[in-house]
């Protein structure tokens, strides 16, 4: 039979299923269902054995696409594949093909949790702008401009740096995806970030730093709150890295705060030398905390503040936990006009505030670095295996010192600026 559009409309339906062939087809033909369903097919052998695949129906697929898909197949078994065979391959493989939804759980559970101290953000982005628009998609299937499209509804929505940092968890998600083999390409590449950011340089000045310490106790924040920021600002290190302290990395007697490696943002663990004045915030923290002894009344202040026995200096209401970062921050940014400070600051603005004054002070940016627990990515870093410990302690007791006195509205004192190491306790 010849196959042309009006010829294979022409076919009527009979009792029974019955073919008719493309004359000179090499295998190409209809299957015609008693419901009038008409189906290309292609008979071939394969392996010695007759072997038959649906190529698709008619007239959802066309004769024009039917003569194409017939002469791939062709080519295929001239290549020694079954080409039936790979078409049901792929047709599992797309019914198995992982859905955004699934995605998103695998990348979470896998990687996220695992490695990042912030997965909760990334777990938010996610779930709050990703799924909502992607959740039937495959995978696989998601392209560049459906990339582009969903930065854009944010954009729309005026929030410019939470499109940034969707496109970061979602680059970070496709990356996740493309070294486990679920998908081909990364569809972010080539898309810049949809708008501008400047790099933070806010630096509290002095009287900013005397007012925002004096008027902490004048805000509705916690005590544990209050105290968590002053320890942040006297050590210099993360807020993150702060709340989650625990007793047991603190070595009181000798004046060491140990950050262990799966809680450190570069997974290295890392020294925090605890000056005088760092030490007297933890032991006025131990006054209100509930002691461990469960045999033992907790103190009327630590009933008061409705403390919660656990392992962290600064636990949350919620048993177990510590405080959570964003409730920082929160707390921060509602109490910004009580702190009288009026040009506004973040929590990290603390840590580069006390690194900024340091080496204002005269301490080199190696031992800042060294505080501050920054990776160093020159080759010498490699060999470089000085712990820096007396360094650290030195530098962050002239800050303690500096910071004292700028507290109680005196010039530097003489022995305050940078002395030799040697000379330091």
């Amino acid at each position: 039979m010849k196959f042309t559009d009006r010829s294979i409309e022409s076919l009527k339906s009979k009792d029974s299923r019955y073919l008719v062939w493309k004359d000179s087809g090499e295998g190409l033909g209809l299957r015609v269902s008693p419901k009038g369903r008409r189906s290309f097919i292609y008979m071939y052998r394969y392996g010695g054995r007759a072997r038959m695949m649906t190529l698709g129906d008619y007239p959802q697929v066309s004769l024009a696409d039917a003569n194409l898909k017939h002469r791939e197949a062709i080519k295929l078994l001239k290549k020694g594949i079954d080409p039936g065979a790979k078409v049901v391959a792929e047709r599992k493989a797309e019914r198995e093909a992982e859905t955004i939804q699934e995605l998103v759980d695998e990348y979470m559970e896998r990687w996220a949790k695992p490695r990042k101290r912030t997965w909760k953000k990334d777990d938010l982005i996610l779930k709050k702008d990703v799924l909502p628009e992607w959740r039937r998609y495959k995978a696989k299937d998601v392209t560049r401009r459906d990339v582009v499209a969903l930065l854009d509804k944010i954009l729309k929505r005026e929030a410019p740096i939470q499109a940034n940092r969707t496109l970061a968890v979602i680059r970070k998600m496709f990356n996740f995806a493309l070294g486990r083999d679920i998908v081909q390409f990364n569809p972010c590449i080539g898309v810049r970030s949809p708008s501008p950011e400047n790099q933070r340089d806010r630096v509290l000045t002095e009287a900013e730093i005397k007012t925002f310490w004096e008027k902490l106790d004048q805000t509705d924040m916690h005590k544990n709150t209050r105290n968590a920021y002053r320890l942040m600002l006297l050590t210099a290190q993360r807020i993150g890295e702060v709340v989650s302290s625990r007793w047991q990395d603190m070595d009181l007697k000798s004046g060491w705060w140990i950050i262990p490696a799966e809680r450190s943002k570069n997974k290295l663990q890392h020294r925090v030398p605890l000056s005088p004045e760092a030490l007297a915030i933890i032991e006025d923290i131990k006054q209100y905390s509930v002691k461990d002894d469960p045999k033992k009344k907790p103190a009327k202040k630590a009933q008061e503040n409705k403390a919660i026995k656990n392992d962290y200096l600064f636990p949350s209401p919620r048993e177990g936990q510590h405080i959570d970062v964003t409730a920082m921050a929160h707390a921060l940014k509602r109490n910004m006009e009580k702190v009288g400070v009026k040009e506004k600051f973040t929590p990290h603005d603390l840590r580069r505030t006390a690194a900024s004054h340091m080496t204002g002070a005269g301490i080199s940016r190696l031992v800042v670095s060294k505080i501050l627990n920054h990776v160093e990515s020159h080759i010498t870093a490699v060999y470089d295996r000085h712990s820096y410990d007396a360094e650290k302690r030195h530098a962050l007791d002239i800050w303690a010192k500096r910071l004292a006195e700028i507290l109680a509205g005196t010039e530097p004192q003489e022995n305050s600026n940078v002395v030799p190491i040697k000379q330091a306790k």
